[in-house]
């Protein structure tokens, strides 16, 4: 005696003993929305398994945009000058999050050691989240005019991947991957200074020459 032939409803492939199975065993992990970047990287080494930094490739090195570093120095004689002017200035870090790395962050954002760990024994230097740079600069300004110095920090940028684990799925999943990109200082690169000069304007000597 033949059975009844099975009819399976649209969208259900497998047809056995027991009824019909769909092709995909659990539809669960596709279905559910896939948390922020944020919260994932809240969850490194903090509720993961194993949480670990893959840079994309070695760090890329580039100048940072220039920027005016201390004081202007005005010339209101007629003949050239030369001044001396000390300055110091900072540059910091940004990444793809927009938090800080620093230390005194570590707790609240556990990724940050994660990073420079990874970044540590990949490349073999420490990363750093701020650079100050202190120098006295001596300035030739011509007569009637004003001076300033420029600088243009040597930054670098690194690409990778995080990859987190959960002892138990997450959101659907045990593996999750989250993009970051982070940009830095380069310590034992100098940076790039000019001097700069234009001529004073009929405002600036009345109020600095009078």
């Amino acid at each position: 005696m033949m059975r009844d032939r099975v009819r399976c409803p649209a969208g259900l492939a497998l047809v056995t003993a027991l009824g019909c199975l769909t092709g995909v065993p659990s539809a669960q992990a596709e279905d559910e929305p896939r948390p922020s970047d944020a919260t994932l990287l809240a969850k490194c080494d903090n509720g993961t398994k194993s949480c670990t930094f893959h840079p994309s490739g070695p760090p890329e090195e580039f100048t940072g945009k220039r920027r005016r570093v201390g004081d202007l120095v005005h010339n209101c004689t007629e003949d050239p000058q030369t001044s001396s002017m000390s300055w110091e200035d900072k540059t910091g870090e940004s990444n793809s999050m927009g938090v800080s790395l620093k230390e005194e962050f570590e707790r609240k954002f556990p990724f940050g050691p994660v990073f420079k760990v990874a970044f540590e024994q990949s490349f073999k230097k420490t990363w750093a989240s701020e650079h100050s740079e202190t120098q006295t600069t001596f300035l030739n300004v011509p007569p009637d005019e004003v001076g300033w110095v420029v600088r243009s920090p040597r930054l670098q940028k690194v690409k990778g991947m995080y990859e987190l684990i959960f002892e138990d799925k997450f959101h659907g999943r045990r593996y999750w991957y989250v993009p970051f990109t982070a940009t830095g200082p380069v310590p034992d690169n100098p940076s790039s200074k000019t001097q700069r000069t234009r001529a004073m304007t009929a405002d600036e000597r009345s109020k600095v020459c009078e």
